[in-house]
Protein backbone atom coordinates (compact mmCIF):
# COMPACT_ATOMS: atom_id res chain seq x y z
CA UNK A 1 0.00 0.00 0.00
CA UNK A 2 1.44 3.38 -1.01
CA UNK A 3 1.64 6.35 1.29
CA UNK A 4 -1.11 8.00 -0.76
CA UNK A 5 -3.52 5.23 0.17
CA UNK A 6 -2.78 5.06 3.87
CA UNK A 7 -2.29 8.80 4.43
CA UNK A 8 -5.55 9.11 6.35
CA UNK A 9 -4.52 6.31 8.70
CA UNK A 10 -1.47 8.16 10.04
CA UNK A 11 -2.25 10.09 13.23
CA UNK A 12 -0.91 13.63 13.09
CA UNK A 13 0.76 13.27 16.46
CA UNK A 14 2.89 10.37 15.26
CA UNK A 15 4.36 12.30 12.32
CA UNK A 16 7.82 13.54 13.36
CA UNK A 17 9.05 17.06 12.85
CA UNK A 18 11.57 15.80 10.32
CA UNK A 19 14.86 14.00 10.15
CA UNK A 20 18.06 15.93 10.68
CA UNK A 21 18.86 15.51 7.00
CA UNK A 22 15.61 17.13 5.95
CA UNK A 23 16.16 20.03 8.35
CA UNK A 24 19.71 20.46 7.06
CA UNK A 25 18.51 20.61 3.47
CA UNK A 26 15.83 23.07 4.56
CA UNK A 27 18.49 25.37 6.02
CA UNK A 28 20.47 25.02 2.79
CA UNK A 29 17.39 25.95 0.72
CA UNK A 30 16.71 29.01 2.89
CA UNK A 31 20.38 30.09 2.60
CA UNK A 32 20.17 29.70 -1.18
CA UNK A 33 16.97 31.76 -1.19
CA UNK A 34 18.73 34.52 0.73
CA UNK A 35 21.73 34.55 -1.60
CA UNK A 36 19.78 34.30 -4.84
CA UNK A 37 16.53 36.18 -4.20
CA UNK A 38 16.72 38.62 -1.28
CA UNK A 39 16.56 42.23 -2.60
CA UNK A 40 17.55 40.96 -6.04
CA UNK A 41 15.85 41.72 -9.33
CA UNK A 42 14.11 38.61 -10.69
CA UNK A 43 15.99 36.89 -13.48
CA UNK A 44 18.04 33.75 -13.93
CA UNK A 45 18.21 33.57 -10.13
CA UNK A 46 14.66 32.16 -10.08
CA UNK A 47 15.69 29.32 -12.40
CA UNK A 48 18.80 28.55 -10.33
CA UNK A 49 16.75 28.69 -7.12
CA UNK A 50 14.33 26.14 -8.57
CA UNK A 51 17.17 23.76 -9.40
CA UNK A 52 18.74 24.19 -5.95
CA UNK A 53 15.44 23.45 -4.21
CA UNK A 54 14.91 20.45 -6.49
CA UNK A 55 18.34 19.13 -5.48
CA UNK A 56 17.42 19.65 -1.81
CA UNK A 57 14.17 17.73 -2.32
CA UNK A 58 16.02 14.81 -3.88
CA UNK A 59 18.66 14.95 -1.15
CA UNK A 60 16.05 14.91 1.61
CA UNK A 61 14.53 11.74 0.13
CA UNK A 62 17.65 9.75 0.94
CA UNK A 63 17.19 6.16 -0.15
CA UNK A 64 13.48 5.98 0.55
CA UNK A 65 12.66 6.36 -3.14
CA UNK A 66 14.68 4.79 -5.93
CA UNK A 67 16.49 7.01 -8.47
CA UNK A 68 14.49 5.53 -11.34
CA UNK A 69 11.24 6.83 -9.80
CA UNK A 70 12.66 10.33 -9.40
CA UNK A 71 14.21 10.68 -12.86
CA UNK A 72 11.09 11.85 -14.70
CA UNK A 73 9.82 14.15 -11.90
CA UNK A 74 13.31 15.71 -11.67
CA UNK A 75 13.43 16.14 -15.45
CA UNK A 76 9.96 17.66 -15.23
CA UNK A 77 11.26 20.34 -12.85
CA UNK A 78 13.85 21.34 -15.44
CA UNK A 79 11.23 21.58 -18.18
CA UNK A 80 8.77 23.42 -15.91
CA UNK A 81 11.41 25.99 -14.94
CA UNK A 82 12.61 26.72 -18.49
CA UNK A 83 10.29 29.75 -18.88
CA UNK A 84 12.26 31.44 -16.08
CA UNK A 85 15.35 31.36 -18.30
CA UNK A 86 13.49 33.28 -21.00
CA UNK A 87 12.22 35.91 -18.54
CA UNK A 88 10.78 36.05 -15.01
CA UNK A 89 6.98 35.95 -15.05
CA UNK A 90 4.09 34.82 -12.91
CA UNK A 91 3.16 31.94 -15.26
CA UNK A 92 6.79 30.80 -15.29
CA UNK A 93 6.98 30.96 -11.50
CA UNK A 94 3.77 28.96 -11.15
CA UNK A 95 5.10 26.40 -13.63
CA UNK A 96 8.31 26.01 -11.61
CA UNK A 97 6.38 25.59 -8.35
CA UNK A 98 4.18 22.98 -10.00
CA UNK A 99 7.26 21.02 -11.10
CA UNK A 100 8.73 21.22 -7.59
CA UNK A 101 5.43 20.06 -6.08
CA UNK A 102 5.29 17.01 -8.35
CA UNK A 103 8.89 16.15 -7.42
CA UNK A 104 8.10 16.55 -3.71
CA UNK A 105 5.04 14.32 -4.00
CA UNK A 106 7.11 11.73 -5.87
CA UNK A 107 9.73 11.79 -3.10
CA UNK A 108 7.00 11.31 -0.52
CA UNK A 109 5.41 8.47 -2.52
CA UNK A 110 2.22 10.50 -2.66
CA UNK A 111 1.58 10.58 -6.40
CA UNK A 112 -1.62 8.81 -7.47
CA UNK A 113 -1.62 5.82 -9.76
CA UNK A 114 -3.78 7.63 -12.35
CA UNK A 115 -3.53 11.12 -13.78
CA UNK A 116 -7.18 11.82 -12.93
CA UNK A 117 -6.31 11.51 -9.25
CA UNK A 118 -3.66 14.24 -9.42
CA UNK A 119 -5.97 17.28 -8.97
CA UNK A 120 -7.29 15.90 -5.66
CA UNK A 121 -3.75 15.16 -4.44
CA UNK A 122 -2.57 18.65 -5.41
CA UNK A 123 -5.60 20.18 -3.67
CA UNK A 124 -4.97 18.28 -0.45
CA UNK A 125 -1.28 19.12 -0.66
CA UNK A 126 -1.82 22.80 -1.45
CA UNK A 127 -4.39 23.39 1.27
CA UNK A 128 -2.07 22.03 3.93
CA UNK A 129 1.20 23.51 2.60
CA UNK A 130 0.85 27.12 3.92
CA UNK A 131 0.60 25.97 7.56
CA UNK A 132 2.89 22.95 7.42
CA UNK A 133 5.93 24.63 8.97
CA UNK A 134 3.92 26.09 11.83
CA UNK A 135 2.13 22.80 12.46
CA UNK A 136 5.33 20.73 12.48
CA UNK A 137 7.17 23.13 14.79
CA UNK A 138 4.24 23.16 17.23
CA UNK A 139 3.96 19.37 17.07
CA UNK A 140 7.67 18.97 17.69
CA UNK A 141 7.57 21.08 20.85
CA UNK A 142 4.40 19.39 22.09
CA UNK A 143 6.14 16.05 21.81
CA UNK A 144 9.12 17.44 23.80
CA UNK A 145 11.59 16.31 21.21
CA UNK A 146 14.16 18.66 22.70
CA UNK A 147 14.39 16.52 25.88
CA UNK A 148 16.33 13.87 24.00
CA UNK A 149 17.94 16.21 21.49
CA UNK A 150 19.56 18.70 23.87
CA UNK A 151 22.07 16.28 25.48
CA UNK A 152 23.17 15.10 22.04
CA UNK A 153 23.36 18.70 20.85
CA UNK A 154 25.58 19.69 23.78
CA UNK A 155 27.80 16.70 23.12
CA UNK A 156 28.07 17.75 19.50
CA UNK A 157 29.02 21.30 20.48
CA UNK A 158 31.78 20.01 22.77
CA UNK A 159 33.10 17.74 20.03
CA UNK A 160 33.34 20.68 17.63
CA UNK A 161 34.75 23.13 20.18
CA UNK A 162 38.42 22.24 19.70
CA UNK A 163 38.33 22.06 15.86
CA UNK A 164 36.53 25.40 15.61
CA UNK A 165 38.87 27.22 18.01
CA UNK A 166 42.02 25.91 16.37
CA UNK A 167 40.51 26.52 12.95
CA UNK A 168 40.00 30.19 13.83
CA UNK A 169 43.61 30.45 14.99
CA UNK A 170 44.95 28.86 11.83
CA UNK A 171 42.71 31.02 9.65
CA UNK A 172 44.03 34.14 11.39
CA UNK A 173 47.64 33.06 10.78
CA UNK A 174 46.87 32.32 7.13
CA UNK A 175 45.33 35.78 6.86
CA UNK A 176 48.56 37.32 8.08
CA UNK A 177 50.53 35.33 5.52
CA UNK A 178 48.17 35.60 2.55
CA UNK A 179 46.80 39.02 1.47
CA UNK A 180 43.93 37.43 -0.47
CA UNK A 181 42.66 35.65 2.65
CA UNK A 182 43.21 38.83 4.65
CA UNK A 183 41.02 40.88 2.28
CA UNK A 184 38.32 38.22 2.44
CA UNK A 185 38.35 38.18 6.24
CA UNK A 186 38.07 41.96 6.40
CA UNK A 187 34.73 41.76 4.67
CA UNK A 188 33.25 39.95 7.68
CA UNK A 189 32.80 42.89 10.02
CA UNK A 190 30.35 43.40 12.91
CA UNK A 191 28.25 45.50 10.51
CA UNK A 192 28.01 42.49 8.20
CA UNK A 193 26.74 40.32 11.03
CA UNK A 194 24.20 42.96 12.08
CA UNK A 195 22.96 43.18 8.49
CA UNK A 196 21.91 39.54 8.74
CA UNK A 197 19.67 40.45 11.70
CA UNK A 198 17.69 42.96 9.64
CA UNK A 199 13.96 42.43 10.39
CA UNK A 200 13.11 42.43 6.71
CA UNK A 201 15.71 39.77 6.03
CA UNK A 202 14.54 37.62 8.92
CA UNK A 203 10.96 37.86 7.67
CA UNK A 204 12.20 36.74 4.26
CA UNK A 205 13.91 33.75 5.90
CA UNK A 206 10.63 32.77 7.56
CA UNK A 207 8.77 33.13 4.27
CA UNK A 208 11.38 31.04 2.44
CA UNK A 209 11.28 28.38 5.16
CA UNK A 210 7.48 28.22 4.98
CA UNK A 211 7.75 27.86 1.20
CA UNK A 212 10.39 25.12 1.02
CA UNK A 213 9.44 23.04 4.06
CA UNK A 214 6.29 21.50 2.49
CA UNK A 215 8.44 20.61 -0.52
CA UNK A 216 11.02 18.83 1.62
CA UNK A 217 8.51 17.08 3.91
CA UNK A 218 5.29 16.73 1.89
CA UNK A 219 2.03 15.70 3.52
CA UNK A 220 -1.61 15.70 2.44
CA UNK A 221 -4.72 17.02 4.06
CA UNK A 222 -6.88 14.15 5.26
CA UNK A 223 -9.75 13.18 3.03
CA UNK A 224 -12.11 13.39 5.98
CA UNK A 225 -11.13 17.05 6.49
CA UNK A 226 -11.52 17.80 2.80
CA UNK A 227 -14.95 16.18 2.71
CA UNK A 228 -16.10 18.27 5.70
CA UNK A 229 -16.78 21.23 3.42
CA UNK A 230 -19.81 19.40 1.95
CA UNK A 231 -22.92 18.87 4.01
CA UNK A 232 -26.12 16.87 3.68
CA UNK A 233 -28.38 19.95 3.78
CA UNK A 234 -26.56 21.30 0.74
CA UNK A 235 -27.13 18.00 -1.06
CA UNK A 236 -30.81 18.03 -0.13
CA UNK A 237 -31.23 21.58 -1.48
CA UNK A 238 -29.47 20.56 -4.68
CA UNK A 239 -31.85 17.62 -5.13
CA UNK A 240 -34.85 19.99 -4.83
CA UNK A 241 -33.51 22.83 -6.92
CA UNK A 242 -32.08 20.55 -9.60
CA UNK A 243 -34.80 17.96 -9.90
CA UNK A 244 -35.91 16.61 -13.27
CA UNK A 245 -38.82 19.02 -13.66
CA UNK A 246 -36.80 22.10 -12.70
CA UNK A 247 -33.90 21.15 -14.97
CA UNK A 248 -36.15 20.46 -17.97
CA UNK A 249 -38.01 23.77 -17.66
CA UNK A 250 -34.78 25.67 -17.07
CA UNK A 251 -33.12 24.23 -20.16
CA UNK A 252 -36.14 25.05 -22.34
CA UNK A 253 -36.11 28.68 -21.14
CA UNK A 254 -32.32 28.97 -21.40
CA UNK A 255 -32.19 27.54 -24.92
CA UNK A 256 -34.86 30.01 -26.05
CA UNK A 257 -33.04 32.99 -24.56
CA UNK A 258 -29.68 31.90 -25.91
CA UNK A 259 -31.18 31.32 -29.35
CA UNK A 260 -32.19 35.00 -29.52
CA UNK A 261 -28.69 36.12 -28.60
CA UNK A 262 -27.10 33.64 -30.99
CA UNK A 263 -29.31 34.75 -33.92
CA UNK A 264 -28.47 38.41 -33.25
CA UNK A 265 -24.75 37.65 -33.21
CA UNK A 266 -25.04 35.61 -36.40
CA UNK A 267 -26.86 38.48 -38.09
CA UNK A 268 -24.69 41.37 -36.93
CA UNK A 269 -21.25 39.81 -36.43
CA UNK A 270 -21.12 36.93 -38.87
CA UNK A 271 -23.67 38.02 -41.48
CA UNK A 272 -22.66 41.68 -41.76
CA UNK A 273 -26.16 43.03 -41.09
CA UNK A 274 -26.28 46.80 -40.55
CA UNK A 275 -26.38 47.88 -36.91
CA UNK A 276 -28.93 50.37 -35.55
CA UNK A 277 -28.21 54.00 -36.35
CA UNK A 278 -25.51 55.55 -34.17
CA UNK A 279 -23.97 52.24 -33.08
CA UNK A 280 -20.59 51.04 -34.35
CA UNK A 281 -19.32 47.47 -34.53
CA UNK A 282 -16.66 48.34 -31.96
CA UNK A 283 -19.31 49.53 -29.49
CA UNK A 284 -21.44 46.44 -30.15
CA UNK A 285 -18.41 44.23 -29.62
CA UNK A 286 -17.17 45.98 -26.47
CA UNK A 287 -20.50 45.88 -24.64
CA UNK A 288 -20.90 42.14 -25.07
CA UNK A 289 -17.47 40.50 -24.85
CA UNK A 290 -17.02 40.19 -21.10
CA UNK A 291 -20.66 39.64 -19.97
CA UNK A 292 -21.02 36.81 -22.48
CA UNK A 293 -18.00 35.01 -21.03
CA UNK A 294 -19.55 35.30 -17.55
CA UNK A 295 -22.77 33.91 -19.04
CA UNK A 296 -20.92 30.93 -20.48
CA UNK A 297 -19.29 30.24 -17.11
CA UNK A 298 -22.65 30.25 -15.35
CA UNK A 299 -23.99 27.96 -18.05
CA UNK A 300 -21.13 25.52 -17.54
CA UNK A 301 -21.83 25.42 -13.81
CA UNK A 302 -25.51 24.73 -14.42
CA UNK A 303 -24.69 21.92 -16.86
CA UNK A 304 -22.42 20.27 -14.31
CA UNK A 305 -25.16 20.48 -11.70
CA UNK A 306 -27.78 19.17 -14.11
CA UNK A 307 -25.62 16.30 -15.37
CA UNK A 308 -24.12 15.34 -12.02
CA UNK A 309 -23.41 11.68 -11.44
CA UNK A 310 -26.59 9.86 -10.48
CA UNK A 311 -28.74 12.94 -11.18
CA UNK A 312 -31.88 13.15 -13.32
CA UNK A 313 -29.89 14.44 -16.28
CA UNK A 314 -28.27 11.06 -16.76
CA UNK A 315 -31.65 9.29 -16.95
CA UNK A 316 -33.74 11.66 -19.05
CA UNK A 317 -33.22 11.63 -22.81
CA UNK A 318 -34.98 15.00 -23.19
CA UNK A 319 -32.65 16.65 -20.70
CA UNK A 320 -29.62 15.26 -22.52
CA UNK A 321 -30.82 16.65 -25.86
CA UNK A 322 -31.52 20.06 -24.31
CA UNK A 323 -28.09 20.04 -22.65
CA UNK A 324 -26.38 19.22 -25.97
CA UNK A 325 -28.20 22.09 -27.68
CA UNK A 326 -27.36 24.51 -24.87
CA UNK A 327 -23.67 23.57 -24.82
CA UNK A 328 -23.55 24.12 -28.58
CA UNK A 329 -25.10 27.56 -28.17
CA UNK A 330 -22.64 28.41 -25.41
CA UNK A 331 -19.71 27.42 -27.61
CA UNK A 332 -21.09 29.73 -30.33
CA UNK A 333 -21.47 32.38 -27.62
CA UNK A 334 -17.77 32.11 -26.76
CA UNK A 335 -16.81 32.27 -30.43
CA UNK A 336 -18.98 35.37 -30.82
CA UNK A 337 -17.28 36.90 -27.78
CA UNK A 338 -13.90 36.27 -29.36
CA UNK A 339 -15.08 37.89 -32.60
CA UNK A 340 -16.46 40.83 -30.62
CA UNK A 341 -13.09 41.23 -28.93
CA UNK A 342 -11.31 41.07 -32.30
CA UNK A 343 -13.51 43.82 -33.73
CA UNK A 344 -12.93 45.98 -30.67
CA UNK A 345 -9.17 45.47 -30.72
CA UNK A 346 -8.97 46.37 -34.40
CA UNK A 347 -10.34 49.81 -33.52
CA UNK A 348 -9.08 50.48 -29.99
CA UNK A 349 -5.84 48.48 -30.21
CA UNK A 350 -4.44 45.79 -27.95
CA UNK A 351 -3.80 45.65 -24.20
CA UNK A 352 -2.66 42.97 -21.80
CA UNK A 353 -6.17 42.64 -20.36
CA UNK A 354 -7.64 42.12 -23.83
CA UNK A 355 -5.15 39.36 -24.57
CA UNK A 356 -6.02 37.74 -21.24
CA UNK A 357 -9.72 38.04 -22.08
CA UNK A 358 -9.18 36.34 -25.46
CA UNK A 359 -7.29 33.46 -23.88
CA UNK A 360 -9.94 33.11 -21.19
CA UNK A 361 -12.69 32.98 -23.80
CA UNK A 362 -10.85 30.22 -25.64
CA UNK A 363 -10.43 28.25 -22.41
CA UNK A 364 -14.11 28.63 -21.56
CA UNK A 365 -15.08 27.36 -25.02
CA UNK A 366 -12.72 24.41 -24.64
CA UNK A 367 -14.15 23.70 -21.19
CA UNK A 368 -17.66 23.56 -22.62
CA UNK A 369 -16.52 21.15 -25.33
CA UNK A 370 -14.86 18.98 -22.67
CA UNK A 371 -18.14 18.95 -20.72
CA UNK A 372 -19.85 17.66 -23.86
CA UNK A 373 -17.16 14.98 -24.27
CA UNK A 374 -17.58 13.99 -20.63
CA UNK A 375 -21.34 13.50 -21.10
CA UNK A 376 -21.05 11.62 -24.40
CA UNK A 377 -18.26 9.31 -23.23
CA UNK A 378 -19.59 8.92 -19.67
CA UNK A 379 -16.40 10.27 -18.14
CA UNK A 380 -16.03 11.16 -14.48
CA UNK A 381 -15.85 14.64 -12.98
CA UNK A 382 -12.23 13.87 -12.04
CA UNK A 383 -11.48 13.41 -15.75
CA UNK A 384 -13.16 16.73 -16.55
CA UNK A 385 -11.21 18.62 -13.90
CA UNK A 386 -7.93 17.02 -15.00
CA UNK A 387 -8.56 17.86 -18.66
CA UNK A 388 -9.38 21.50 -17.89
CA UNK A 389 -6.38 21.93 -15.60
CA UNK A 390 -4.15 20.37 -18.24
CA UNK A 391 -5.40 22.85 -20.83
CA UNK A 392 -4.91 25.74 -18.40
CA UNK A 393 -1.40 24.55 -17.56
CA UNK A 394 -0.41 24.29 -21.23
CA UNK A 395 -1.71 27.81 -21.92
CA UNK A 396 0.13 29.30 -18.95
CA UNK A 397 3.34 27.46 -19.86
CA UNK A 398 3.27 28.72 -23.45
CA UNK A 399 2.39 32.25 -22.31
CA UNK A 400 5.46 32.28 -20.07
CA UNK A 401 7.65 32.23 -23.20
CA UNK A 402 5.76 35.02 -25.00
CA UNK A 403 6.94 38.63 -24.73
CA UNK A 404 3.46 40.14 -24.57
CA UNK A 405 4.78 43.69 -24.14
CA UNK A 406 6.64 43.46 -27.46
CA UNK A 407 3.69 41.79 -29.19
CA UNK A 408 1.24 44.44 -27.97
CA UNK A 409 3.54 47.32 -28.86
CA UNK A 410 4.19 45.99 -32.37
CA UNK A 411 0.48 45.37 -33.05
CA UNK A 412 -0.55 48.81 -31.75
CA UNK A 413 2.11 50.52 -33.87
CA UNK A 414 1.11 48.69 -37.05
CA UNK A 415 -2.61 49.23 -36.38
CA UNK A 416 -2.34 52.87 -35.24
CA UNK A 417 -4.08 55.65 -37.16
CA UNK A 418 -0.76 57.43 -37.72
CA UNK A 419 0.53 54.51 -39.79
CA UNK A 420 -2.77 53.95 -41.59
CA UNK A 421 -3.71 50.81 -39.71
CA UNK A 422 -7.37 51.63 -39.14
CA UNK A 423 -7.18 51.95 -35.36
CA UNK A 424 -7.08 54.90 -33.01
CA UNK A 425 -3.98 57.00 -32.40
CA UNK A 426 -1.10 55.29 -30.63
CA UNK A 427 -1.22 55.79 -26.85
CA UNK A 428 2.41 56.54 -26.02
CA UNK A 429 1.64 56.61 -22.29
CA UNK A 430 0.47 53.00 -22.49
CA UNK A 431 3.50 52.08 -24.60
CA UNK A 432 5.68 53.57 -21.88
CA UNK A 433 3.89 51.44 -19.27
CA UNK A 434 4.68 48.32 -21.32
CA UNK A 435 8.35 48.84 -20.50
CA UNK A 436 11.62 48.63 -22.45
CA UNK A 437 10.44 45.61 -24.45
CA UNK A 438 8.39 48.06 -26.52
CA UNK A 439 11.51 49.86 -27.83
CA UNK A 440 11.84 47.90 -31.13
CA UNK A 441 8.20 48.65 -31.98
CA UNK A 442 8.71 52.31 -31.09
CA UNK A 443 11.65 52.45 -33.52
CA UNK A 444 9.33 51.27 -36.30
CA UNK A 445 6.82 53.95 -35.33
CA UNK A 446 9.47 56.70 -35.24
CA UNK A 447 10.81 55.70 -38.65
CA UNK A 448 7.38 55.71 -40.36
CA UNK A 449 5.23 58.29 -38.58
CA UNK A 450 4.59 61.61 -40.29
CA UNK A 451 4.96 64.85 -38.40
CA UNK A 452 7.94 66.13 -36.44
CA UNK A 453 5.97 66.57 -33.21
CA UNK A 454 4.69 62.97 -33.12
CA UNK A 455 8.17 61.70 -34.00
CA UNK A 456 9.86 63.73 -31.25
CA UNK A 457 7.31 62.65 -28.61
CA UNK A 458 7.86 59.02 -29.52
CA UNK A 459 11.62 59.54 -29.44
CA UNK A 460 11.38 60.96 -25.91
CA UNK A 461 9.36 57.94 -24.81
CA UNK A 462 11.96 55.70 -26.38
CA UNK A 463 14.78 57.53 -24.61
CA UNK A 464 13.05 57.19 -21.23
CA UNK A 465 12.55 53.45 -21.76
CA UNK A 466 16.17 52.97 -22.85
CA UNK A 467 17.36 54.90 -19.79
CA UNK A 468 15.23 52.83 -17.41
CA UNK A 469 16.57 49.65 -19.00
CA UNK A 470 20.17 50.85 -18.65
CA UNK A 471 19.60 51.61 -14.96
CA UNK A 472 18.66 48.05 -14.21
CA UNK A 473 21.11 46.09 -12.13
CA UNK A 474 23.69 44.37 -14.30
CA UNK A 475 24.25 41.60 -11.74
CA UNK A 476 24.14 38.04 -12.99
CA UNK A 477 21.12 37.20 -10.84
CA UNK A 478 18.85 39.47 -12.89
CA UNK A 479 19.98 38.13 -16.29
CA UNK A 480 17.44 36.66 -18.72
CA UNK A 481 17.41 35.75 -22.40
CA UNK A 482 14.79 38.41 -23.09
CA UNK A 483 16.88 41.17 -21.54
CA UNK A 484 19.99 39.89 -23.29
CA UNK A 485 18.23 40.10 -26.67
CA UNK A 486 17.05 43.63 -25.93
CA UNK A 487 20.56 44.60 -24.82
CA UNK A 488 21.98 43.36 -28.11
CA UNK A 489 19.30 45.30 -30.00
CA UNK A 490 20.12 48.53 -28.15
CA UNK A 491 23.82 48.07 -28.84
CA UNK A 492 23.02 47.81 -32.55
CA UNK A 493 20.46 50.65 -32.43
CA UNK A 494 21.69 53.07 -29.74
CA UNK A 495 19.73 55.98 -31.23
CA UNK A 496 16.99 56.53 -33.78
CA UNK A 497 16.78 59.23 -36.39
CA UNK A 498 14.08 61.81 -35.74
CA UNK A 499 14.51 63.94 -38.85
CA UNK A 500 12.03 63.79 -41.73
CA UNK A 501 14.67 62.06 -43.86
CA UNK A 502 14.17 58.96 -41.73
CA UNK A 503 10.94 58.31 -43.60
CA UNK A 504 12.97 57.39 -46.66
CA UNK A 505 15.23 54.91 -44.83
Amino acid sequence: MSQTENQDAIPAEQVPFGAATTVAFGVLAVAASDYLLFVQRPGINLFIWTLVVAACIVGSCGRSVGPQRLFWPAAGVLVAALPLVEAPSLPGWLSALFGLSILALACGDLLPGRLTGLPEILLRYGLLAPVRLLQDVARAFRSQWWVGVMPRAMQGIVVWLVPVLFGIVFLSLFGMANPVIEQTLRRFTPETALALLDPGRMFFWLFAAALVWPLLAPRLLRRSQLAAVTSKPAEQKASVLFGEAAITRSLIVFNALFAVQTLLDVAYLWGGMALPEGMTYAEYAHRGAYPLVATALLAAGFVLAAMREGGPGEKSGLIRVLVYAWIGQNVLLCLSSMLRLKLYVETYLLTEMRIAAGLWMALVALGLILILVRILQHRSNAWLVTANLTALGIVLYVCAFVDFAAVIARYNVEQSAELGGGGVALDLDYVWRLGPDAIPALDVYIARVEGAEARMEAARTRAHLATSFARRSDGWRGWSFRDARLQDYLLQHPQVATSPQSDNN
